[in-house]
């Protein structure tokens, strides 16, 4: 019993991989100014068969980059795809409030909008993909 489930694991997860390789929302996005008025480079990347999101870079209010504690830690994760350019059932990790979110993002285009909720309070935010 045990060997038939490893065996079924495996398989989900190779077949998981190639769906997530040609994802569309994989690649660079450039977030909305937050409450500070900072923005960053979030770059999607499969993690398992969900979708996660690192910051890559920090930018202040003027578009000049600066250094951050953040840059390179995971601000979205366990995002699932759902198909039609929607993603459900992740978190996100907003740095201008250093709240955690239950999250969904739809992709339009070269669009992304990025929905986040917790105690009732939602926020929602349009990436924009860096060519």
């Amino acid at each position: 019993m045990m060997t038939r489930l490893a065996r079924l694991a495996v398989l989900l997860a190779l077949t998981a991989a190639p769906a997530l390789a040609a994802d569309p929302v994989l690649g660079t996005w450039k977030t909305q100014p937050g409450d500070d008025g900072h923005f960053g480079l979030v770059t999607m990347a499969p993690c398992g068969s969900k979708l996660c999101g690192t910051l890559s870079r920090a930018f202040d209010a003027d578009g000049a980059a600066i250094p951050s504690a953040s840059i390179g830690r995971q601000i979205v994760w366990d995002m699932q795809p759902r198909g039609a350019g929607k993603y459900e059932a992740g978190r996100i990790w907003a740095p201008d409030r250093d709240k955690t979110y239950a999250s969904k993002m739809e992709l339009t285009g070269d669009r992304l909008e990025v929905y986040g909720c917790v105690l009732g309070f939602c926020r929602r935010q349009s990436w924009t993909r860096v060519q």
